[in-house]
C-alpha cells in the first residue's frame, strides 16, 4: 500500500493541502518509473535536525534536510525525509522567496535524491535546480 505520511516533531508548523502535495509528490515518483512504497515527511526544528546530522551523519551543522532512503529495490521508493523549518524559514526569507515555495522546493529536492539526482557537483546542483524547478512548476497547489 503506497502513502505518503506527514509527521511535526518539535515545531509548531502546520502544513496544508496535504492530499494535493501527496498527488503531486507520487506523480513525480511514478513518472519517473518507480513505485512509492512508504514515505514519511517529519517537520523538525533546526535543534531537532541538527542532533539527527549529529547523530547519524556524523555533521556538527544545521541543515534544512536529510534523507533517510530505506528502499531494498532500486525501483521503489521508501524513505523518511527530514525537513527543518527554521531553515526554510531563514532560506525563504535570504532568497526572498515565499516559505511555501522553498519549502517544496525542498520536499521535491529530497524526492530527487530517491530518484537517483546528486548535487556534489556544480554541475549535478544545476540539473538538480532544474528538475526542482519543472516539478515546482507541475505542482497544482
Amino acid at each position: 500500500m503506497k502513502q505518503i505520511r506527514f509527521f511535526i516533531e518539535d515545531t509548531t508548523f502546520q502544513l496544508r493541502q496535504k492530499n494535493k502535495l501527496r498527488l503531486w509528490i507520487t506523480d513525480t515518483i511514478e513518472n519517473n518509473n518507480k513505485q512509492l512504497l512508504n514515505l514519511n515527511y517529519i517537520f523538525t526544528s533546526d535543534q531537532f535536525l541538527l542532533d539527527i546530522n549529529r547523530d547519524f551523519l556524523h555533521h556538527d551543522t544545521y541543515t534544512d534536510i536529510i534523507t533517510f532512503d530505506q528502499s531494498s529495490d532500486s525501483k521503489a521508493i521508501e524513505a523518511d525525509i527530514y525537513i527543518s523549518i527554521d531553515r526554510i524559514k531563514e532560506n525563504a526569507a535570504n532568497l526572498q522567496v515565499r516559505l511555501i515555495d522553498e519549502l517544496h522546493r525542498v520536499m521535491i529536492h529530497g524526492v530527487l535524491h530517491l530518484l537517483g539526482y546528486k548535487d556534489k557537483s556544480e554541475s549535478q546542483k544545476r540539473e538538480m535546480r532544474k528538475k526542482e524547478d519543472h516539478y515546482l512548476a507541475l505542482r497544482n497547489i
